[in-house]
């Protein structure tokens, strides 16, 4: 038996890049991928201390909850997929609601017409996961002491760093919004204002928060002085979370969901996350000719836009909490229901599309990301994120703990919208960050897949990989996806390339780079078409790491987006 050990790159080493770029690809055998340098450069300081890509990825993560606030903090959630070697495990770290979360709880206080918790504040707090995600990541797959991890972003948070270009647009950009919440200007206006570009801008109570995560291996931020002062800060400004609350927190690991696509196998964190979205998409793609499609032209743009609008409409219909959703991945995924979805794409017009009902068919039938390899074959990919900027707003202030406004992503009763979502205590809600791991099968010399003793597909790791942004996140793995698997483009250009967004109806949002024609034919086509001219408007953001074979031997090549300040590093 033969398996395949060599990847190259999807497109020839070497060959053009057809969009303006102002990113090269990187090529070695360790790499770290994130959108600020100074956090990559934390994960190979880690990978060169003897650390592996799970120590470097969860030094990197902290030391991003420091240099880019305005998309994640120590008060984030996270989700992973980590390569071992030998398989794939998914981790999922977001938090639960309060348990003093009863539906009532908000209309008592919003009034029965609300439709979700408030969008800021500390009523749109759930418990805060990413430390946890630290822990378990660090404690199944590390190998370096936790503390050690925590090192680099102490030494940035003490030292300070110059706020880079599109994290000062962004910090400058919430202040009027955020700045009457409690601690927020404390923690993030140290001069009454947003920092200036290329300012300086130390944190020292994280530093004390990531001292004391040190000395307790994490435990500190769910049953220590930590977990203490956030449930004290709740409580003074009328919140509900408890110490309880965070002392029940734990990560939890999960078995990821996938979808076969163009001879290789896109995986996702199941609900309560929305990755599920891109693997409907590709699963409706599949019954299209969008590979026979000139990769940026009006017919290739249309199929994908109207398949990740049908995707969509049911992930905002039926994803919730797993223990709550009415129906399940297996139906969602179902293989018939998704070719019969597809039947509703028209090439030659744009479409309302609602929900469909994938049960009845089985029985027929804001963020920021990372990613992590090493010389060893261990591959990270790995995503955590205050949700909408700097989350709630609330900022406690003795620890420097930026707390998430995932609350805000539950229904409340006078929303009819998907009712699985309701709050209740003790319940995550619907999840806007994925993180994303491409795979294929691993053959025989005749070409047939080759399985485990457990009957699963024995397959081999190509590419971890994430797009930030919302409801963008698996628009950009399905865009990126058809680029590199159907097109053959590289990675640098499958992440430069202009990119469109759906909204919601027939409303659509294209990157400013996209060509002229394009636009006008999804325009005729019946698209509402937003030309968006800033360049850091909110089209995602990309990080990309592919195996290129044996990593010892060939290792990686990696590609950041342009659209952020950070860059792809390696040795």
């Amino acid at each position: 038996m033969v398996a395949h050990t060599s990847f190259p790159c999807p497109d020839p080493v070497g060959q053009v890049n057809p969009y303006s770029s102002v990113r090269l690809p990187v090529y070695a055998r360790n790499v770290v991928s994130t959108s600020h340098p100074l956090a990559a450069q934390a994960g190979l300081h880690v990978l060169r201390s003897g650390g592996n890509a799970v120590d470097a990825a969860v030094a990197t993560a902290a030391v991003m909850t420091v240099v880019e606030p305005v998309s994640n903090g120590l008060g984030s959630d996270a989700f992973a997929l980590v390569w071992d070697g030998q398989r794939l495990h998914g981790l999922n770290a977001s938090g639960r609601a309060p348990q003093a979360w009863m539906p009532d709880y908000f209309t008592r206080r919003y009034g029965d017409t609300a439709l979700t918790p408030p969008k800021r504040g500390i009523d749109s707090v759930t418990v805060p996961g990413a430390v946890s995600g630290w822990m378990a990541l660090s404690q199944r797959f590390g190998k370096l002491p936790f503390a050690d991890l925590m090192q680099p972003a102490i030494d940035v948070a003490e030292r300070g760093f110059a706020v880079p270009t599109v994290v000062q647009g962004k910090w400058a950009a919430a202040v009027n919004e955020l700045q009457s919440q409690p601690g927020f200007a404390q923690a993030f206006l140290p001069r009454g204002r947003a920092p200036l570009l290329g300012e300086l801008f130390s944190f020292p109570a994280a530093a004390r928060a990531f001292r004391s995560l040190a000395a307790s291996g994490g435990e500190s931020f769910y049953r220590g002085d930590i977990a203490q002062a956030v449930a004290r800060f709740a409580a003074q400004h009328g919140g509900a979370l408890t110490e309880a609350d965070l002392a029940a927190h734990t990560a939890e690991w999960v078995t990821p969901i996938a979808q076969h696509y163009s001879g290789h196998t896109l995986h996702e964190i199941p609900p309560n996350g929305q990755g599920i979205a891109a693997l409907m998409a590709l699963g409706m793609l599949a019954h299209t000719d969008v590979a026979h499609q000139p990769v940026d032209s009006v017919a290739a743009q249309h199929l994908q836009i109207e398949a990740m609008k049908l995707a969509f409409a049911d992930v905002y219909r039926y994803v919730a909490d797993p223990t709550a959703m009415h129906v399940t991945v297996e139906h969602m995924l179902d293989p018939t229901y998704l070719a019969q979805r597809a039947k509703l794409i028209d090439p030659r017009r744009a479409q309302l599309h609602a929900a469909g009902s994938p049960a009845d068919a089985h029985r027929r039938g804001g963020t920021i990301y990372l990613t992590a390899a090493d010389e060893r074959g261990m591959m990270v990919s790995c995503i955590q994120s205050n949700y909408m900027g700097f989350g709630s707003g609330c900022v406690e202030p003795t620890f420097g703990i930026s707390l998430q406004n995932r609350g805000h992503g539950f229904a409340l009763p006078a929303s009819h919208v998907n009712p699985a979502n309701l709050v209740a205590p003790g319940k995550r809600p619907f999840h806007t960050i994925i993180p994303a791991f491409l795979s294929r099968p691993v053959c025989d010399a005749a070409g047939v897949p080759l399985c485990l003793a457990d009957g699963t597909l024995q397959m081999e790791p190509v590419m971890s990989f994430g797009v930030m942004g919302a409801n963008m996140q698996p628009q950009g793995h399905l865009q990126t996806l058809v680029r590199l698997l159907n097109h053959g483009q590289s990675l640098q250009a499958a992440c430069d390339a202009p990119r469109w967004r759906f909204n919601t109806g027939l409303s659509i949002n294209v990157e400013a780079g996209m060509d002229a024609q394009t636009v006008a034919g999804l325009r005729a086509l019946g698209h509402q078409v937003d030309v968006l001219r800033d360049v850091y408007q909110d089209f995602g953001a990309g990080q990309f790491i592919w195996r290129l074979g044996n990593p010892a031997e060939h290792g990686y090549v990696a590609a950041s987006d342009p659209r952020r300040d950070g860059l792809a590093a390696g040795w």
